[in-house]
């Protein structure tokens, strides 16, 4: 991650603690550090979206998943927990980026396509670490022209492919 990080490592590791699952589930650390390299990435080409929200969509959007399958309401979990961490003092956030990294942790399951520059950032950014489930990310279900490139999608399916579930 780069230094201007706003994740603590006592943030991170709270986080890690509290996850439902196995750490090495494929929807824990790896793939949450690869979601924020996949927003990074877009934002840096196309959308500029707030990186602090890329950042804790990334680590909060599947903490609190109850299995690796189908788990209706973990982007609502997910987002739950972010705003008792926030409260508790773990993390600052203004109000308005505050809702979007809710908003984006909400419906990042939904297959939406128009929303706000960050929150359309995060959703992609997840969108492109499929290849570990097994699928190659569908551009027509991607938001931004960045993520739908052959060469990014290419460049997120090597990556994440290595997490591939059997």
């Amino acid at each position: 991650m780069r230094n201007n990080t706003i994740i603590s490592i006592e943030l991170r590791k709270k986080v890690i603690e509290t996850f439902p699952l196995s750490a090495e589930s494929i929807h824990g650390p790896d793939h949450w550090s690869r979601v924020f390299e996949n927003a990074r990435r877009i934002s840096d080409e196309e959308t500029g979206a707030d990186a602090r929200v890329l950042e804790l969509f990334a680590l909060f959007h599947d903490s609190m998943r109850r299995n690796d399958i189908i788990d209706e309401g973990h982007g609502k979990r997910g987002a739950d927990y972010a705003r008792r961490l926030r409260a508790d003092g773990w993390f600052e956030l203004d109000d308005e980026a505050f809702e979007l990294l809710c908003r984006a942790c909400l419906h990042h399951t939904e297959g939406g396509l128009v929303d706000h520059p960050t929150v359309i950032t995060c959703w992609d950014a997840d969108r492109l670490d499929l290849a570990r489930c097994g699928i190659t990310p569908d551009p027509k279900r991607l938001c931004t022209a960045t993520a739908r490139k052959p060469e990014i999608i290419a460049w997120a399916v090597k990556r994440s492919a290595e997490r591939r579930v059997p």
